[in-house]
């Protein structure tokens, strides 16, 4: 990075927006204490190595080698419980219909494909201008519809703008909600857990 480059948001492969534009302290992100389904952990003699884990009803069922320590036990249901919160609540929402309405209120352009992905563990969105597609990390979907669509808001934006020019941050700012939500998402960066994570914009 040059003398001259701007500076980065923590955890963002994005510049920080014009001053005056950054959020305050994160808002309450609402999740609740855990997560919306019970969990049983089933200790098998046969599993070796891995861990597994299925929906039963309303019940997470964790298999778990039986060597395993009480601690990584309590890891793994950790992580598990959270893969499947996250997988529950992006089916509440409609990606390609919020996409478009979105679009519509904020006079952005509409993407060709937008989906949610696991396996975007550095960032929280990605999109690529030229073939109008733009990837999810289903972490967003446990966070709050405002902030969920801030980031769909964001990678609109680079439909028509892809790098992170004042013109750019202009049409971001159409979403009246940003700055809240790029506070929150900066606090969430900087929590500690793995939600670290920011955005990319590929194939400018």
């Amino acid at each position: 990075m040059s003398d001259t480059d701007p500076p980065r948001l923590p955890g963002f492969d994005d510049a920080v927006p014009p001053a005056g534009r950054l959020g305050g302290p994160a808002a309450d992100d609402g999740l609740g204490d855990g997560p919306p389904f019970e969990v049983e952990v089933l200790r098998s003699a046969r599993r070796k190595r891995t861990v597994g884990a299925h929906m039963v009803g309303g019940v997470l069922r964790i298999s778990v080698p039986s060597w395993m320590s009480r601690a990584e036990e309590l890891h793994w249901v950790d992580v598990m419980s959270g893969r499947f919160a996250r997988k529950l609540s992006a089916e509440r929402i409609d990606l390609p219909q919020r996409a478009v309405t979105l679009a519509r209120r904020y006079d952005l352009s509409r993407p060709r494909e937008i989906s949610w992905v696991g396996d975007m563990t550095a960032r929280w969105g990605s999109c690529t201008p030229s073939t109008g597609v733009i990837r999810m990390s289903n972490r967003l979907a446990a966070f709050p519809d405002w902030v969920v669509d801030y980031v769909i808001v964001h990678e609109l934006a680079h439909l028509d703008v892809a790098d992170h020019s004042d013109e750019f941050w202009r049409l971001v700012y159409r979403y009246p909600k940003a700055e809240r939500a790029i506070g929150y998402l900066i606090a969430k960066s900087g929590d500690g857990d793995d939600d670290s994570g920011g955005f990319s914009d590929d194939e400018r």
